[in-house]
């Protein structure tokens, strides 16, 4: 063989050939201990004593499936080398064979299309990997992880290589985007941003983001995870992960009111001596005060239907920054006063600031939950479409609307070893991801 494949113990020389080559968080050696449930398997690949190649691979056993493995966002290497990919793709095999493994899944992060162009990358890649005796799967709800669709925002000049302001990428954004940002904390907004030691020394911050989540969870169907997992991620990563926290304070909310009422009384005393010119200025500015007290009746009245707190969480968001990349994992807006405050706007924009001041290349945004994935048979066929599932049509609209670039990342393969527990694997997972979320959300109520 050409090249030589192993295990691998150094978990820095396994990070630092990551960084050097691009990789991600969920190809790093801290993402095995934030999934506790899977047991890592860390493999790396030589050629002539350089390291050409490494992967990491994690195995659970599931009811009726047997164990499966999982490579999370693929192999770190040269796509391109169709007798590496081979010679691994013989060496996994053997080793799948010796640990009885029924399935081999992988998420490669290769593009297959941005914004609807073709990316050659992702072609040549698919073509690759079905070569190699890869299937794709085509039914999303079998996905182990996540959709192969995301919104990414690039924080970079790609070709000066410097780094865009928070309020120029706000700019570039729609209009709501950018009006809701602009008078976020005029609708009584607060926020902060909490370490994993603010929330270890503060479990209300967390319970806080839980509400959040719970709310988000019942709106779009997809897994909610609970309060123990979330803060065992931000631990196990808090040197690259923070919780964005965006408020409600009804005292906020009267004080500014207040100030407008203040606004609008000493505007009506100068109309009683001023011309007719500046008379109709302050009356145009009266009525624009009125719409800001109308919709701050309508909120202040909500706040009170809903709850009996003068301060509540009204969006969250939890990051991670890693390598260059700023990952959305988890986030969302409470159902009170969502319309009204927009503070989904407000949190991302507080998500984007942070990642612009840490260096970031690129923000990530979060994925997008489609029905089914179509890809080529071949180079020369044209891509198929990914359908969005209809109840995330407004959490794709809501992502698009930050002028962000949708990735379509070439989804996930599967190496199969035994096609009988792989039939009951692809016949379990989507059963048992619906009934787990159902059970959580009558727990919750």
């Amino acid at each position: 063989m050409t090249y030589e494949f192993r295990s691998e113990k150094d978990f820095k020389s396994f990070d630092d050939y990551l960084i050097k080559n691009g990789g991600t968080y969920m190809q790093c050696s801290l993402w095995p201990d934030a999934k506790p449930a899977w047991k890592p398997h860390f493999y790396v690949g030589f050629k002539n004593g350089e390291r050409v190649f490494q992967c990491l691979i994690l195995g659970r056993v599931l009811p009726m499936a047997g164990l499966v493995w999982y490579i999370p966002d693929g192999f770190i290497c040269d796509y391109t080398n169709e007798v590496l990919i081979s010679e691994f793709t013989s060496f996994i095999k053997a080793e799948m064979k010796k640990n009885n493994v029924t399935v081999l899944l992988t998420d490669p992060h290769i593009p297959l299309r941005v914004n609807g162009e073709n990316q050659q990358q992702g072609i040549d890649a698919h073509n690759m990997l079905i070569s190699n005796g890869y299937k794709l799967n085509h039914n999303i709800e079998n996905y182990i992880y996540k959709a192969p669709v995301q919104y990414y925002i690039p924080l970079k000049n790609k070709e000066t290589g410097e780094s865009y302001s928070a309020d120029d990428i706000i700019k570039k954004c729609e209009k709501g985007v950018r009006y809701s940002v602009r008078i976020g904390d005029q609708r009584g907004l607060t926020s902060k941003i909490c370490s994993y030691e603010d929330v270890k020394n503060d479990p209300s911050l967390m319970d806080d983001f839980m509400q959040v989540m719970g709310d988000t969870s019942d709106r779009n169907d997809f897994m909610e995870r609970n309060s123990g997992y979330v803060t065992h991620l931000m631990e196990v990563f808090k040197d690259y992960m923070d919780l964005s926290l965006v408020y409600y304070d009804k005292n906020e909310d009267k004080k500014l009111q207040d100030e407008r009422d203040r606004q609008v009384a000493e505007n009506l005393k100068k109309m009683e001596t001023c011309n007719e010119k500046q008379k109709k200025k302050l009356q145009n500015e009266n009525e624009t005060i009125q719409q800001q007290t109308d919709n701050y009746i309508k909120r202040y009245k909500l706040a009170e239907e809903f709850t009996d707190k003068k301060r509540f969480c009204v969006a969250a968001g939890l990051t991670i920054r890693y390598n260059g990349i700023a990952g959305c994992i988890f986030g969302g807006s409470r159902n009170i006063l969502r319309n009204e405050t927009r503070p989904s706007h407000y949190v991302n924009y507080l998500r984007l600031k942070r990642s612009v001041e840490s260096g970031c290349d690129i923000h990530d945004l979060g994925y997008i939950f489609v029905d089914e994935a179509e890809h080529p048979s071949d180079e020369n066929m044209p891509l198929g479409e990914f359908k969005v599932r209809e109840d995330f049509i407004g959490i794709r609209d809501f992502k698009a609307s930050f002028n962000s670039d949708l990735i379509e990342f070439i989804g996930e393969y599967a190496l199969v070893n035994n096609k009988f527990k792989f039939k009951l694997y692809n016949d379990f997972v989507p059963k048992a991801r619906k009934l787990k979320i159902k059970i959580a959300r009558k727990l919750r109520k």
